[in-house]
């Protein structure tokens, strides 16, 4: 056979199933309960994604972004009740991480949304483990409430507004 003929069996062998790139994992938790559970859910949404058909990837796309929406406006909240400026870093990364997710929304393409799966799983564990962390350990610290809204220690809230991410990551 020459270098450049196709072996006739290649064409039926199967592809290996589509695999998650991003599993839940105790790594992945902050000991915040309502955010370990967004998050969790989060990653689960994105397996989905990556284990869909190409028939059914637009649809497990879609509701990723729904979710991520309701995600990341709990989190901004949640800043917002706490302390942190409207401008910091954590919240502008959050829309501009959703803008992005929509517009593979708005395309459709089903290899523009794998890739965005791809890009999503290898960004989600930097961003929990640093920005999240940072604000699940500023929410532990002012005693507030995810489900209320409630701070029990209202003298433990910053001065003026947190301006960087909360992480010891930025600047």
């Amino acid at each position: 056979m020459s270098a450049l003929a196709v072996d006739p069996q290649s064409l039926s062998t199967p592809l290996p199933p589509l695999r998650p790139r991003l599993a839940w994992s105790d790594g992945l938790a902050l000991g915040l309960e309502a955010m370990d559970h967004t998050h969790q859910a989060f990653v689960d949404l994105l397996a989905q994604v990556a284990t869909a058909d190409d028939e059914a990837v637009r649809t497990a796309w879609d509701a990723l972004v729904e979710h991520t929406q309701g995600h990341f406006d709990q989190e901004d909240r949640w800043m917002r009740d706490t302390g942190f400026a409207s401008g910091n870093c954590h919240a502008t990364q959050h829309r501009v991480v959703l803008e992005v997710m929509r517009e593979g929304a708005a395309r459709g393409q089903v290899a523009m949304i794998r890739q965005m799966a791809d890009e999503l799983a290898a960004w989600f564990p930097t961003h929990a483990q640093t920005m999240d962390a940072a604000l699940a350990l500023h929410l532990r610290g002012v005693g507030y409430d995810p489900a209320s809204g409630e701070v029990r220690l209202p003298q433990a809230l910053p001065a003026g507004g947190i301006t960087g991410c909360g992480s010891a990551s930025c600047g």
